[in-house]
């Protein structure tokens, strides 16, 4: 099962009845496919796979990979303040001392446990429905809200981390389930930069890939 340790190589090469040399070339393919994992002076374990996979080319949401995988997306908000933007924010949104920075903290589950930890960054003023409305829909929706602003391409960046002490335990994740945390860039058809996404996700539930074409 899933997580469970294997017997050791003698006991595993007795129950299967083959040599140990014949045991570790499968062990060693396994390793290489990822179906197991080794942990030194620990014991070999049957590698949890990936609940959500997707494709980070086009901004799909994560409600729509939790449905894709027959799971009921849900949230549970954590936090939403407003603050006075430090001297990062107002490089990195092109903004000025008088703007406000609205922050978002949520977390997001699938058949309700928690599989993602979202810190999201937007200006206050383009919110034109108020923190409030952050309750009922989604990020996107209270954006465009207005009809002014349509949010067009994502810069992600992708990074492992192998514990974060915030994110790690409200995911409900130990030491050894490592997280991988998306940092996106959203900006408007325009160029403006709207919204900043920092995702933190569980790296046993979630794996991304990329469609490359040669050119």
């Amino acid at each position: 099962k899933v997580n469970e340790r294997f017997p050791s190589e003698f006991e595993l090469a007795r129950e299967l009845g083959v040599s140990r040399a014949t045991l570790r070339e499968a062990l060693r393919l396994l390793e290489e496919e990822k179906v197991i994992v080794r942990k030194h002076g620990v014991g070999t374990f049957v590698n949890p796979k990936p609940l959500f996979t997707s494709g980070i080319e086009q901004l799909s949401s994560v409600s729509t990979m939790i449905r894709k995988a027959g799971m009921e997306p849900g949230t549970i908000f954590m936090d939403v303040s407003e603050s006075d933007p430090s001297e990062e924010d107002i490089a990195k949104f092109d903004c000025n001392n008088e703007d406000k920075l609205v922050t978002i903290k949520r977390v997001r589950t699938a058949d309700g446990d928690p599989v993602v930890y979202c810190i999201d960054n937007v200006l206050s003023k383009n919110l034109p429905l108020g923190t409030e409305e952050l309750l009922n829909v989604s990020i996107f929706d209270a954006i465009e809200k207005s009809g002014e602003i349509r949010i067009d391409q994502a810069v992600a960046h992708i990074e492992p981390v192998g514990y974060d002490d915030e994110a790690s335990s409200i995911l409900r994740c130990g030491i050894d389930v490592p997280l991988l945390v998306l940092f996106q860039k959203h900006y408007s058809e325009e160029g403006e930069m709207v919204l900043y996404s920092k995702n933190y996700f569980r790296a046993d539930k979630f794996s991304f890939h990329v469609v490359r074409k040669r050119v």
